[in-house]
């Protein structure tokens, strides 16, 4: 068999000192998580992050920067994730119904993400939120799709 990663997507959505977080179930724990998931066949990243972020969260999102490729290897299955990561900005909640697996919606701050560390679903969670309060921002031109 072929190694391949799995691509994947996380949006950043900021709300003054809160973020936009999922609390979801995986691999029979809960977790909390930037909204996120697999990037579907066919489907650019872009399009991926902004589904992502209404499937989870039911809040549409205008992606506004691009924070990275974080890449993680999981001590708990031994994939590795190549993660997408962008800032997002929430426009409106248009939906209650959330995907399978999510159990709700939240703004939480980066001390309560901390308080909740051992309840993140990778690093991924806390680094993401560091680089955006640090300030890393890349254009989202930076991705280029054909």
């Amino acid at each position: 068999m072929t190694w391949k990663p799995n691509a994947t997507v996380a949006v950043v959505v900021p709300d003054g000192d809160a973020f936009l977080m999922v609390e979801e179930e995986s691999e029979g724990a809960v977790v909390f998580n930037q909204p996120a998931g697999h990037i579907e066949e066919r489907e650019s990243v872009f399009d991926a992050a902004r589904r992502e972020a209404l499937e989870e969260t039911g809040y549409r999102v205008a992606l506004t920067g691009f924070l990275g490729v974080y890449i993680f290897r999981s001590p708990h299955n031994g994939r590795t994730y190549h993660r997408f990561a962008f800032i997002g900005r929430a426009l409106e909640r248009v939906s209650e119904t959330l995907d399978d697996g999510i159990i709700s919606a939240h703004w939480l701050t980066e001390e309560q993400l901390v308080a909740e560390e051992g309840k993140l679903r990778s690093p991924l969670v806390l680094e993401c939120v560091r680089d955006f309060k640090a300030g890393r921002e890349l254009p989202l031109d930076t991705i280029r799709e054909f």
